[in-house]
């Protein structure tokens, strides 16, 4: 039901997947290692209400992986410009994961771009301590679902190794899918993630670095908060309770990609919650 496009920048190229049937802008971003497939499910469930955009984010998929220069602002800036192509006043943006700090420093940053958030198992809003900056680096190269990025012998060995990792963990035609647009066969002849190690570095070093909640946010906001994810406790959310001023939260069945693993609930929940918005 979407079309892959792409957005020509000065100084990178965005992939995208558009579903243009519907009116109301939204825009979703996902997370780390991950690429648009992502979003195939709820893009077409809500594909007859919505103008839908998931961009592969720089340094992921099929858009632009420049060697350096993945601060957030850069990011941002991404997304305004292709919010502006569409002529997109505002839009309502999901967020997974990395994207969900993403959307957080948006949302302070340029308010006005920003009709509602969905903030799906969000990582590492705050600041990260300095004793945590040091280790960080060596225990994001063993973090389970980076295992995905190889380097592989072959095509069969990546796809026997993916299929241990949570997000793939039922292999669903959607899980498929999305792995096969994650992967290409390098030049060396070994397969491996399209998600580049420069991304990699460039992307955790800002996380560690920048953190999401500063100030106060008016912005209507859902977090979803899966069974199985990694937001469990209740002082991993007081920032959220702390900083976004219209906040709900919606606890969901699945783990950290339960957009891919329990899509059923996930797509009625978003629905439910934009709708409302959209009305509002």
């Amino acid at each position: 039901m979407y079309n892959r496009k792409t957005l020509s920048l000065p100084d990178i190229q965005l992939s995208y997947l558009e579903w243009n049937q519907g009116k109301e802008p939204l825009l979703l971003l996902h997370g780390l290692a991950d690429n648009a497939l992502v979003w195939s499910s709820l893009g077409d469930y809500l594909a007859a209400d919505y103008h839908i955009i998931a961009p592969d984010m720089r340094g992921h998929g099929d858009s632009s992986k420049p060697e350096n220069d993945y601060t957030f602002d850069s990011v941002i800036a991404d997304l305004e410009a292709l919010m502006d192509n569409m002529g997109w006043v505002n839009a309502h943006v999901v967020g997974h994961s990395w994207s969900g700090k993403l959307a957080c420093i948006w949302a302070t940053k340029n308010p006005q771009y920003l009709k509602s958030m969905v903030l799906v198992d969000p990582i590492f809003i705050w600041k990260m301590p300095d004793l945590i900056k040091l280790t960080f680096p060596i225990l994001y190269r063993v973090l389970p679902f980076l295992k995905g990025m190889g380097p592989f012998d072959s095509y069969e060995a990546a796809e026997k190794q993916v299929q241990k990792l949570n997000q793939y963990q039922d292999w669903t035609a959607l899980q498929k899918q999305v792995f096969q647009a994650s992967i290409e066969q390098k030049v060396d002849g070994n397969w491996g993630s399209k998600f580049t190690i420069a991304a990699r570095d460039g992307i955790f070093e800002q996380v560690m670095r920048v953190p999401g909640l500063t100030e106060s946010v008016n912005i209507p906001t859902l977090f979803v908060q899966p069974q199985k994810g990694v937001n469990r406790q209740n002082w991993q959310l007081k920032p959220y309770k702390t900083y976004l001023k219209n906040l709900q939260i919606s606890q969901l069945p699945g783990n950290h990609w339960c957009f891919m693993t329990q899509p059923e609930s996930f797509n009625q929940t978003i629905e439910t919650f934009i709708r409302l918005k959209v009305r509002g």
